[in-house]
This record gives structure tokens, sequence and C-alpha cells, in this order.
């Protein structure tokens, strides 16, 4: 596939770096080609420029991936710094009682854009990552999210498509609109099963200072008849971290 000559060196600078992932995080210049579908020759160009800038490296092998200037720019700049910065304490809190995961998340586009996840060894599986994400009809803080968001964001979201991941997943327009009802009436989500059958979310609404959902804070834990008690500790957390927020005057709306 070609370029269209009208596109800025800037635009195709975007789809370099949007050809990296936190599964293939190092690919050559031949893959970036395929991937982005500028022709190799501009790849090679653009990838020279982007590595004198700090932009991206190349490893020993010649492979390009993410440098570490592009890294300290962006979190250094980021919106979300202070969200996270304020939820932190209260995360770690949470993951000290349930022990396997919490997570930060907000609204980008039409998805959960996960800023923080804390872990443990042996918790449950979880398909989350850290700037990683995941549809708002299946995730329990996609799901906050989405019950907390504008009326055309949930329009589109029920016009769908929505894929099923597990028999649970709320993935039909008469299913879902009953589950953002009981989110929005008992003030979290309780989502057993609906990413993987083994996981629970639990996930509570994060206010900003003038009482509009920010944010997320969920934990993912085995999907057994213990997980209702972490329901207590998630929500009482997010309105710490809620509470956190309105005494900065802080918005931090990504």
């Amino acid at each position: 596939m070609h370029t269209p000559h009208q596109e800025s060196v800037l635009s195709r600078a975007a789809r370099i770096l949007e050809a990296f992932s936190q599964d293939e995080p190092a690919l050559t210049v031949s893959e970036i080609a395929r991937r982005t579908g500028l022709h190799v020759a501009t790849v090679s160009r653009l990838v020279a420029e982007l590595v004198a800038l700090g932009f991206l490296s190349r490893d020993a092998d010649r492979k390009v991936r993410i440098g570490v200037r592009l890294w300290e720019l962006v979190t250094r700049a980021s919106p979300t710094l202070s969200l996270r910065d304020h939820a932190m304490p209260f995360m770690e809190g949470v993951h000290d009682v349930v022990g396997h995961h919490v997570q930060l998340g907000v609204l980008d586009g039409d998805e959960a854009l996960f800023l923080e996840r804390l872990s443990a060894p042996r918790a449950v599986i979880n398909y989350t990552r850290i700037a990683g994400r995941l549809p708002l009809y299946a995730s329990s803080s996609g799901l906050v999210l989405l019950a907390h968001g504008p009326s055309d964001l949930k329009q589109r979201i029920l016009s769908g498509p929505m894929t099923a991941y597990t028999p649970s997943t709320p993935a039909t327009p008469a299913q879902l609109r009953v589950t953002l009802a009981e989110i929005r009436q008992q003030g979290y989500a309780y989502c057993p099963g609906y990413v993987h059958a083994e996981a629970l979310g639990v996930a509570a609404p994060v206010r900003g200072a003038d009482g509009t959902v920010i944010a997320a804070l969920s934990v993912i834990v085995p999907n057994d008849v213990g997980a209702q008690a972490v329901v207590p500790v998630v929500r009482t957390a997010a309105r710490g971290i809620s509470r956190s927020l309105a005494a900065r005057g802080a918005q931090d709306v990504p």
C-alpha cells in the first residue's frame, strides 16, 4: 500500500510510532513498513531521524524500538500524571488487602485506557496492561466509565458491534442497558467472568473536583464466592481518591 503524497511527515512519523506494541516492542524497518503501508525507503529515512532525536532506538541486531527520550517527554507532560499520583497511595492500600490486580482506567475514545496497574506473581489471569485498552462494555472499569459517560457515547457502544469474550459478557444492547442501569443504581460494577471465566472485576467511579467521573478504580480477583468482600474496599478507595482530587482542586481529565 502506498501512502498518499499529501500525507504530512508528522503523520507518517506517527504511524511509525504506532506500529509498536507491548507484544512486539522491537521491529525491523521492513516490519514497520509492512505495518504502516509506507515505502521501506521512507521508513528507513524517518526511523533514522527519529533515532537521532531519541524518539526511537536501535538494538544491537538493528531492530528498532521506542526510545527513552519519547517516554521521558510523555511522562513529564502527561495530563494523567497528577491523577496517578493521587490514586497510587489508595491503589497500594487496596493491593495490600486483595493481593491481586488493582487498576486505574480512564475513558479514551470508545475504550478504557489503563494508566496504572499493581499486580502479584500468583494473581488471577488478567488481560489488562499499563497503557493497554479494553472495550467499554466488557471490562469493569469500562462499564463504570460508560455508565457515567455522555449519551452519544452510550449510543455508539449500544449500536455495536460487541464481541462476547465469554457467555457472561453483556454483549447485546438489552444486556448492556440493564448492566449500565445497575451500575448507576448501586454505584459500582460487579463483573463475574465478563472477560475471562476465571476472573471477576469490581470497579468504582473516581470523581474530579466538580463531581464528574474522570476515572475508574478496579480490582481483578478470582471469580468465586469471596469476591463480594472486595466491593467495599474498592468503593472506599475510589471515594478516597475523589476526595484527594477535590482537596487539590484537580480535574486531571486525560
